[in-house]
């Protein structure tokens, strides 16, 4: 392979940082302050915690067993072929469905803002998230390419506007008698502030894509560490400080109200409306690049798990040139995003991926030897997995059983298909 088609450091780290700051920070940022209060920047550290401690098996993994396959190869590497690794590889691809209906439910809820087309919000919000899914699904049966330029173009924008956001806000926190509500008073209980970050673990899942490039990355040894943590930190950083921006310029009531779009409101208070049409085309960029990048990525990990035999090889079929896993995967996209809410879809990804980050953290640990690398901090990423995912089902069952019943629901028909496919695939 030539250098042209190498990927450069600074190129993996907006990977990281692109996959991250995705339509997540847009559609999560109201939900976080509704769940953690006062306490939401220390919520977005928690989830950051996890997800650096996850990294490290990550880099590991990534160094040992570079693959465009990514997380797929990760888990057969840990397992084998089996029905445990297929349905896990299957609950990957069925949460990258469910974070491309929480992408959509976020362009849905913003771009009302800037064109109402029927004056009734909720019927608009179906027409957009359902016209920004069929627009991004067009522009990947039309090029991949596309795909590619939007999206590095989208990190530069999105990047831009919300380091402007954060520079700003800071000077208008001065005077603004909101700020009080970042003290210790107004946070919530521990539990609580660490169930909300993980409720919104979400925001931080699209590290992993830097897996996928790991194969094409220049001077592996030193980058793919670098471009694993960088991204993390980054994002990490970021994410706390558009928190205490937010939480310190609107009431709670004012944010609670226009929760699904509370950050184009925070940019109110300091640049008028304005500051809320830049934040909200903001949030459609980002949304929509968001998308493109997830049908693309989504329908790559099916065709990953077919060609793995973890899925019927009907999967290896192409439609218009594309595997047929873009079509399922748009429509199914479609079903979720106009039947779930919000906080039920944040729940569901949040669940789908806090078990697989464990599951990669496990196998971190299962293969420490084999990679000479610590056994305790994958063991520790393991436990916190854990740990989180008791305390979010636990908080998500009184407030959002539905979110709970769903997360469930797509863990067991995972292992239920695969294991009829297995079997079937035996007696054949």
């Amino acid at each position: 392979m030539t250098d042209s088609k190498k990927i450069s450091l600074k190129n993996a780290i907006s990977i990281g940082i692109g996959g991250m700051v995705g339509g997540g920070i847009f559609a999560v940022l109201g939900l976080a302050v509704s769940l953690a209060k006062g306490g939401t920047p220390i919520a977005f550290l928690f989830a950051g915690i996890l997800a650096l401690i996850t990294a490290y098996s990550y880099v590991n993994l990534s160094k040992k067993y570079p693959d465009r396959g990514g997380t797929v190869k990760f888990i057969n590497q840990g397992f084998g072929e089996t029905i445990f690794s297929g349905a896990i590889n299957n609950l990957l691809w069925v949460s990258y469905i469910v974070m491309l209906s929480l992408y959509a439910s976020a362009f849905g809820s913003y771009a009302p803002n800037l064109w109402e087309i029927t004056q009734n919000k909720s019927i608009d919000f179906h027409i957009y998230a359902s016209a920004i899914i069929l627009l991004a699904t067009a522009i990947n049966y039309y090029s991949i390419t596309v795909v590619g330029k939007i999206e590095s173009y989208a990190v530069i924008i999105k990047l831009i506007i919300l380091i402007g956001f954060i520079g700003i806000g800071f000077y208008g926190l001065m005077d603004n008698p909101n700020v009080s509500q970042l003290s210790i008073s107004h946070w919530e209980n521990p539990i609580k502030l660490f169930a909300g970050g993980m409720v919104i673990f979400v925001a931080y899942e699209g590290f992993e894509l830097i897996a996928n490039a790991a194969p094409d990355i220049i001077n592996p040894k030193k980058n793919i560490s670098k471009a694993y943590y960088f991204s993390v930190i980054f994002v990490i950083l970021l994410y706390i400080v558009i928190a205490l921006v937010t939480v310190g310029s609107l009431p709670f009531k004012q944010i609670a109200k226009a929760e699904d779009y509370v950050l184009a409101e925070a940019a109110k208070p300091m640049l008028g409306q304005i500051g809320f049409t830049i934040i909200t085309i903001a949030a459609l960029i980002s949304t929509f690049s968001a998308i493109n990048a997830s049908l693309y990525g989504g329908s790559k990990v099916n065709y990953e798990i077919a060609e793995d035999d973890e899925l019927p090889h009907h999967f290896l079929a192409k439609f218009w040139n594309q595997p047929i896993g873009l079509l399922i995967t748009a429509i199914t996209t479609l079903i979720l995003v106009n039947t779930l809410h919000l906080e039920s879809i944040s729940t569901a990804g949040s669940i789908g991926f806090i078990l697989i980050f464990g599951i990669v953290n496990f196998i971190g640990y299962k293969l420490s030897s084999q990679m000479q690398t610590s056994k305790i901090i994958p063991l520790l990423g393991f436990v916190l997995c854990f740990i989180a995912l008791v305390i979010l089902i636990n908080q998500q069952l009184n407030s959002n059983l539905t979110g709970v019943l769903v997360s469930i629901g797509i863990i067991i028909f995972c292992f239920v298909i695969e294991y009829i496919y297995k079997k079937t695939e035996n007696k054949h």
